[in-house]
């Protein structure tokens, strides 16, 4: 953990200022001064976990983890203090950690792009996949080359994503041993253009991970007009319900089965569909009305039921 004496000399004079503090993370070292400071001056407090409450079977440090939760619950209370979470997934992996404090769901806005390139939907009937991510194990990439080896029909997967290099070296290695090096490209880190030209050179965008508390990329994704496989383990239930991609169990069965689904669907429309929705429910300026609503609620101590749950 990275320790800042400087940080703690800034941070009286900055919550003086405040009227409201905004904390992002948990397991990190400005959490506990930041907590105290807020409590000592009466300050209200959002605080955003951003998914570091969530647990998985390989998650680490569990009880250190502990811990430190036991020291921040005694911090905050209900009165001054509203967690703030991306998806009712988050919330109810979540608040049996923190238990002292509001609870309020807004999710993750997204630029949507005023205009897009059209698309080549699977050329030479190739269904091109693309998965964008932190390469790590809870990612599920693992499972997700299985698929790829269960497909019927032809399918490029691209993953693009950097991680720990030895990690990195067992996916390939991974790929290697099922015998689809040919069928999947490792394209590292994308930004800006270069991400932007991903999605487009897509036809699924695909998220296998074991547990996210958003899944951003979905978002981005739908915004491009690209159809979307997540896991169950990711928020996004929605995407059946919106018929602009598929929810489903990240086993590579199941994952292989959706990649096949999906060749036989509407692409283009799933895309218009998925659009549309993120327009009409994740743009920012919806987004930041509801945490502007948020701040003022809890400065007048009135936390209200449309808005807090």
């Amino acid at each position: 953990m990275s320790i800042s004496p400087q940080l703690i000399y800034e941070l009286p004079p900055l919550m003086r200022w405040a009227d409201v503090v905004h904390l992002t993370g948990v397991y990190s070292f400005p959490t506990i001064p930041t907590l105290v400071g807020c409590k000592v001056r009466g300050t209200p407090i959002v605080w955003s976990p951003r998914g570091s409450l969530q647990r998985w079977k390989k998650s680490r440090r569990r009880v250190s983890k502990w811990f430190w939760e036991g020291i921040c619950n005694r911090l905050v209370s209900r009165e001054s203090c509203v967690l703030h979470f991306t998806s009712d997934n988050e919330r109810y992996e979540s608040d049996i950690r923190l238990q002292r404090a509001q609870h309020a769901v807004i999710p993750n806005g997204v630029e949507i792009p005023e205009s897009q390139p059209s698309r080549d939907w699977l050329p030479r009937g190739i269904l091109r996949v693309l998965f964008i991510g932190r390469l790590e194990q809870k990612k599920g990439v693992e499972n997700l080359l299985a698929a790829v080896r269960q497909c019927r029909a032809p399918v490029a997967l691209t993953i693009c994503g950097t991680g720990d290099t030895r990690y990195v070296e067992t996916l390939r290695a991974c790929a290697q041993e099922l015998g689809i090096t040919e069928r999947v490209t490792f394209s590292g880190h994308v930004h800006g253009e270069s991400k932007e030209a991903a999605f487009f050179r897509s036809d699924v965008c695909i998220v296998p991970s074991f547990t996210e508390n958003f899944a951003m990329v979905v978002a981005e994704a739908l915004a491009r007009g690209l159809p979307v496989v997540a896991s169950r383990g990711t928020p996004w239930a929605g995407l059946g319900q919106q018929s602009c991609g598929l929810w489903v169990d990240n086993s590579p069965e199941s994952l292989a089965a959706a990649l096949n689904e999906m060749r036989g669907m509407d692409l283009e429309e799933m895309g218009t569909r998925g659009r549309e929705w993120m327009r009409r429910e994740f743009s920012w300026g919806g987004i930041a009305q509801r945490m502007h609503d948020l701040y003022g609620r809890i400065l007048t101590h009135a936390p209200s039921a449309s808005v807090l749950s």
